[in-house]
């Protein structure tokens, strides 16, 4: 789509702010005002428009995309988003450690991913059950329903990010502990990729899955920005 405006401005709106290009407020995909809930945001997303050359690329402007699924999606579809956020509770990256012939990998998952398990733990009153290799083994009632409830608490704007960013990292207990302020992205996103990562050491670099991991690491930092803007 061509540029069709000059200015864009984020605007002081009844519910929050919007954005103005040109003085006149843009609209959702959907239609819905894009009423955002911070001046912070508000001010980062008018700086995506503003950036925009003679074209308009949708890559560039991941904020805008993330407001937009909150107020397209999440508002409309909330139950379902919850659910498959919290579907991560019974299959969280964190339960499946390398198997009996990968001892070495199981121990560095251990002394990787344990912190963040214990973290919850204690947060949330919550236990894991965890195995060896890739075979599923459900958690417990409990667990799942607590997770589940957490992320039920949360807002439509939070679980925007929250659906971006446990999609990106395979794990609910990382984000939840993104969100919580235990972890930031730079120190999560390694462990995120803790295997691939290990398999580069043990095997060398593969130039196509770097590129692929570039590409999720940014997006899943634009979600964390996302997160800090809407609580800012």
């Amino acid at each position: 789509m061509k540029r069709f405006y000059k200015r864009a401005a984020s605007v002081v709106a009844e519910n929050g702010f919007s954005i103005h290009l040109d003085g006149r407020p843009i609209k959702t995909p959907a239609r819905n005002p894009l009423h955002l809930p911070t001046k912070q945001l508000g001010e980062a997303i008018a700086s995506e428009w503003a950036a925009q050359g003679d074209e308009i690329d949708p890559v560039t402007m991941p904020l805008t995309a993330l407001a937009q699924g909150a107020l397209d999606q999440v508002a409309h579809e909330r139950e379902r988003v919850v659910r498959r956020i919290a579907a991560f509770s019974d299959s969280d990256m964190l339960y499946y450690r390398g198997d009996d012939s990968q001892q070495a990998l199981a121990d560095h998952q251990a002394e990787k991913w344990d912190p963040l398990l214990n973290w919850a733990r204690a947060r949330y009153d919550v236990s894991f059950t965890l195995t060896r290799g890739i075979m599923h083994r459900p958690q417990s009632k409990h667990t799942i329903a607590r997770l589940s409830e957490v992320v039920e608490a949360q807002d439509d704007f939070t679980l925007a990010a929250m659906l971006s960013l446990v999609g990106l990292a395979g794990s609910l207990i990382a984000v939840l502990a993104l969100i919580e302020g235990e972890y930031d992205a730079e120190t999560l996103w390694p462990l995120m990729n803790l295997e691939e990562l290990w398999q580069e050491q043990q095997w060398g670099r593969d130039d196509l899955a770097v590129a692929n991991r570039g590409i999720k690491q940014a997006e899943f930092f634009a979600a964390q920005q996302f997160l800090t803007l809407c609580r800012s």
